[in-house]
C-alpha cells in the first residue's frame, strides 16, 4: 500500500490506536481515528488532534449507523477495537463477544458495502490456548482458546478470513504477545505499579510466579502492523508478533522494585488456576515463532526485559532510553 492514503483505526485512543495513528501519519498517510472512548482515552489524541493528516469520529462499532460514511474514500482499516481487559470475560461474559465478534462484523460488512478491501486486525496470541510448541507457530493446531477474550478473537479471525475469500479482501491478522509502553493501562504493570504504591512493602502476585511469556514493546508493535499494512498479501495471513524470549512474573517484579527503588518487598504469591496460569483463562506459559514476520523485513528492537523496564519508566515519568543498547539485539 502506498503512503499518502487513507487508513480508518479503529480504537484509536487506545494505548496501541493512538501510537499506531502517530506512526501511519509520520509515515505520510492520511487517517480517520474511530473510537467510542469506552476504555480509550481523549489524552491519548493529544498529539493527533494537532495533525491536518487526522480526523477524529467519536462512534461505536456496535451500531452501523453512519460506518458506510466513515468508510468512504478509506484505502485500507487498521482495526484495533476491542476489549482490552482479559480478565473482565470471567465477570461478564458477553462483553468480549459484543466488543470484539459483533463490532467486528459490523465493520467487514461496511467494508463490503463500502468497498473498502484491505484490512490489518489486532488479534492475540491467547487465540494458540495452552500450546505444547513452544516457540508456537501460525500453523499450530488445534487452536483452542482458554478464554472468552482468546475465543472471541479467533472468532473474529474466522469473520476476516470468510469475508477476505468470500468478497475479494486482502487481510491480515496480527497475533500479538503482550504488548507494553508508555500509555498502557491494563495489564501486570500498571497493576504492580498501582498495588506498590499504596502498599510498597509487599506484593500479591496471581499464581506462583513462574509464569513466562513474551513481552514486546509498543514501539515493536506499531511497526509490526505498518509493515503488514504496507507488505502482505493474500485474501488472509496470520502472523505471529512477538519479542524472541519471554519472562517470568516473578522477573517482571524484580524489575519494578529496582525501577522504583523498592527494597525487601515482600512477594505473596498465590495458587495456581488450572493449567498453571494466575487465574481462569490465563495461558502459563507463551513465546511466538516470528520468523514469517521477519521474512516481511521486521525485526523486534527490544528484548522482553528491556520492553518491561522501558514501561515502567514511563509510568514513573523517566526517560524512556531509547536507542539504548539494552534495547537492540
Amino acid at each position: 500500500m502506498r503512503q499518502g492514503r487513507k487508513v480508518l483505526v479503529t480504537g484509536v485512543a487506545g494505548f496501541i490506536g493512538s501510537q499506531t495513528a502517530e506512526a501511519l501519519i509520520s509515515r505520510g498517510y492520511k487517517v480517520i481515528g474511530l473510537d467510542n472512548l469506552r476504555s480509550g482515552s481523549l489524552a491519548n489524541m493529544s498529539a493527533l488532534a494537532i495533525s491536518e493528516s487526522f480526523e477524529f469520529v467519536r462512534a461505536d462499532l456496535l451500531t452501523s449507523k453512519g460506518l458506510g460514511l466513515h468508510l468512504a474514500g478509506v484505502d485500507a482499516v487498521m482495526h484495533l477495537a476491542a476489549n482490552p481487559d482479559v480478565r473482565s470475560g470471567i465477570t461478564d461474559t458477553k462483553l468480549d463477544y459484543e466488543q470484539n465478534v459483533h463490532s467486528t462484523f459490523n465493520l467487514l460488512e461496511g467494508m463490503r458495502k463500502s468497498g473498502v478491501r484491505r484490512l490489518v486486525f489486532a488479534s492475540t496470541s491467547t487465540v494458540y490456548g495452552a500450546a505444547t510448541a513452544l516457540p508456537t507457530p501460525e500453523d499450530y493446531g488445534p487452536l483452542k482458546p482458554i478464554s472468552l477474550y482468546g475465543a472471541s478473537k479467533l472468532a473474529c479471525e474466522s469473520l476476516v478470513s470468510g469475508f477476505s475469500h468470500s468478497f475479494g479482501f486482502e487481510s491480515a491478522s496480527a497475533r500479538m504477545a503482550n504488548i507494553v509502553g508508555p500509555r498502557s493501562r491494563h495489564g501486570i504493570i500498571p497493576d504492580f505499579m498501582e498495588r506498590l504504591a499504596t502498599k510498597p512493602n509487599s506484593l500479591q502476585i496471581l499464581g506462583d510466579g513462574t509464569q513466562s511469556k513474551s513481552y514486546l514493546h509498543v514501539d515493536d508493535c506499531i511497526n509490526a502492523l505498518v509493515r503488514l499494512l504496507e507488505k502482505s498479501r493474500g485474501e488472509f495471513e496470520a502472523f505471529n508478533v512477538g519479542s524472541d524470549d519471554r519472562i517470568s512474573v516473578l522477573e517482571i517484579a524484580g524489575i519494578t522494585f529496582k525501577e522504583m527503588g523498592l527494597k525487601d518487598v515482600e512477594i505473596l504469591t498465590g495458587r495456581p488456576a488450572s493449567g498453571g496460569g494466575g487465574w481462569v483463562g490465563d495461558v502459563k506459559t507463551m513465546l511466538l515463532d516470528v520468523r514469517k514476520l521477519k521474512a516481511l523485513g521486521w525485526k523486534p528492537r527490544h528484548r522482553s526485559a528491556a520492553a518491561v523496564r522501558q514501561t515502567v519508566r514511563a509510568r514513573l515519568g523517566r526517560q524512556s532510553g531509547r536507542g539504548g543498547r539494552e534495547e537492540v539485539k
